[in-house]
């Protein structure tokens, strides 16, 4: 275990990266979220389409 008294190098000369250019950061919740919608509206059209497959239109 450190005993406290070690000297930590630490350096004050760090520079912020800044630029117009960079692109935003996207919020990993809303990328789930749109995710799933997509995946839900994917598996609920593959639904109503195996419905319609199976209905009989010979009533």
């Amino acid at each position: 275990m450190s005993t406290g008294k070690e000297q930590l190098d630490v350096e004050d000369d760090f520079t912020t990266a800044e630029t117009d250019d960079a692109e935003p950061v996207v919020e990993v919740a809303k990328t789930n979220l749109s995710k799933r919608r997509t995946i839900d509206n994917l598996l609920e059209e593959r639904r109503l389409q195996k419905q319609l497959a199976d209905y009989d239109f010979d009533l």
